[in-house]
């Protein structure tokens, strides 16, 4: 009877053994596919490449657009651009722009090139000028061309903490963005959401969070004229994409060659600055 009592107390410790080797092994195997995971997810994040600007032109560049239209098809790539590199939905980026710059009329857009009402905060060391806004003469960061103010947005909303649950969301979806950037204190306007929302519906803004092209903001870049200044259109050519091009409006472009319309034509010179 002692003989199996002590058989069967041995079973029991040689099962409770293999229990708890299979619990460990079931532990590890868990821990390394979690970390196989974690590694797959890094390298697929450094797999981001960020588009370089081109460089910054010495002068303060003054845009002139009329319609919400205008500032969509002007910004549209830029805003993808940014997408492509940092994440952050390329809808919000232009409701954004367009709500707080006014679609580039409003006043601080025109004397700043600040789309995004970022203001300079300790540590900025960049050009900056004074706006009334919440409180009177409030300092905010001046850019010398759009798309700077485009990257400093993306920079902006990557690298503060208050922000870092966004990047957990989808980024086609816009809504949560939307909410998420109020909770955030991003803006003071309790239907800031909204006031997003309503324009990247109205103006089909989600269709850029879809588009994934193979572009580069060299494409935007300065290039090199002739002697007289003058650029020769070649195919695909735009006065949108001039005005990018050679840091012009579009208005100047048309004033600087006497043209009546934006219809342009291959081999046609153009006067550029």
């Amino acid at each position: 009877m002692k003989k199996i009592i002590l058989l069967v107390l041995l079973m029991g410790i040689g099962l409770s053994s293999c229990k708890s080797k299979k619990r460990y092994s079931d532990q590890l195997r868990t821990k390394n596919v979690q970390n196989e995971r974690r590694n797959t997810s890094t390298e697929s994040s450094k797999k981001v490449t960020k588009a370089n600007l081109p460089a910054e032109p010495s002068k303060f560049i003054r845009f002139s657009i009329d319609s919400p239209s205008e500032y969509i098809s002007t910004f549209a790539e830029t805003a993808q651009l940014e997408m492509m590199g940092y994440g952050i939905p390329a809808s919000i980026t232009l409701a954004q722009g367009l709500l707080e710059s006014g679609y580039g009329k409003g006043e601080l857009a025109m004397k700043t090139n600040n789309h995004f009402g970022i203001k300079c905060h300790k540590g900025w060391e960049g050009d900056y000028d004074f706006h009334d806004d919440d409180e009177k003469g409030e300092c905010f960061r001046k850019y010398n061309h759009p798309m700077y103010s485009f990257r400093d947005h993306s920079i902006f909303l990557t690298t503060r903490s208050r922000y870092a649950f966004l990047f957990n969301l989808r980024h086609t979806d816009y809504k949560g963005w939307a909410r998420g950037l109020r909770k955030a204190g991003y803006a003071t306007d309790p239907r800031y959401p909204q006031k997003l929302i309503y324009l990247i519906e109205k103006y089909d803004l989600h269709q850029y969070d879809k588009q994934s092209r193979k572009v580069n903001y060299n494409n935007t870049a300065v290039v090199t004229t002739d002697s007289n200044n003058i650029h020769t259109v070649q195919k695909g050519d735009t006065l949108y994409s001039l005005s990018r091009k050679y840091y012009m409006s579009v208005d100047e472009l048309m004033k600087l060659n006497n043209l009546r319309s934006a219809d342009l034509s291959i081999g046609q010179p153009i006067k550029v600055k």
